[in-house]
């Protein structure tokens, strides 16, 4: 690790450990890191508290980002499995694309992912906010409880499968809905949500290009005549 200045550490994944940045990072001596020569190595910055910002410069593995609070996160290149998985504030970029589970069991903060996103991105979302500028795999948002998903591109089968109250805006085509996913009317107060989710995202999309969809509300509670649905 060099110390380029008393707001700025720089970190070559080639001479120190991820261990050794984490724990840097969980007991900050500055403001800002650059993390260089990642090298695709797991677990990268992840269960930050502080409000850092924080480069990866290249491509990062599973778990990149996991736990994230209060820190501002951005990789530049695409991620493994995972990627911010159960953040609970601040904010994740990663300018590439992204493998699957991206944002699980996210309680809070944004995540934005420039590229497209694999299966499961937002499965079991708590409060999330992710805006994919690509598609999503199939099984996205499923039993997403709480939080926002946007979808520039294309979202593949089973959308939504199991949802909760969570709310998905899909630019372009939908392969299938998931079971008690259904379309819903873009009110006033959607487009608002969905032009200001696209300006923190950086994107300059016509919320009037997007469908919104989210629960029919049937499945919340078990039904011997709805079993076939589960």
């Amino acid at each position: 690790m060099v110390a380029l200045s008393e707001e700025l550490v720089k970190v070559d994944l080639t001479t120190s450990t991820v261990r050794e940045l984490n724990a840097e990072l969980h007991k900050p001596t500055a403001r800002r890191y650059e993390v260089h020569n990642p090298r695709g190595a797991e677990a990268i910055a992840v269960g930050l508290r502080h409000p850092l910002d924080v480069e990866v410069h290249g491509p990062a593995g599973y778990y990149c980002a996991g736990m994230n609070m209060l820190a501002d996160i951005t990789v530049h290149g695409s991620v493994g499995t995972g990627v911010a998985e159960n953040m609970m504030s601040g904010s994740v970029r990663v300018r590439g694309n992204a493998s699957q589970s991206a944002g699980a069991t996210g309680h809070g903060g944004l995540l934005v992912i420039e590229g497209s996103a694999s299966m499961r991105c937002g499965i079991s979302m708590k409060g999330i906010d992710i805006v994919v500028g690509g598609n999503v795999g199939p099984m996205s948002a499923f039993m997403a409880q709480a939080g926002r998903l946007v979808v520039c591109g294309d979202a593949g089968d089973g959308l939504g499968d199991s949802i909760y109250e969570a709310r998905l805006y899909v630019r372009g085509g939908v392969g299938s809905l998931g079971a008690d996913c259904i379309e819903k009317p873009m009110r006033d107060e959607h487009v608002a949500e969905l032009s200001q989710l696209l300006v923190d995202a950086g994107l300059r999309h016509d919320p009037a290009e997007f469908r919104r969809f989210g629960s029919a509300r049937q499945l919340y509670h078990f039904a011997a005549h709805n079993s076939a649905a589960y």
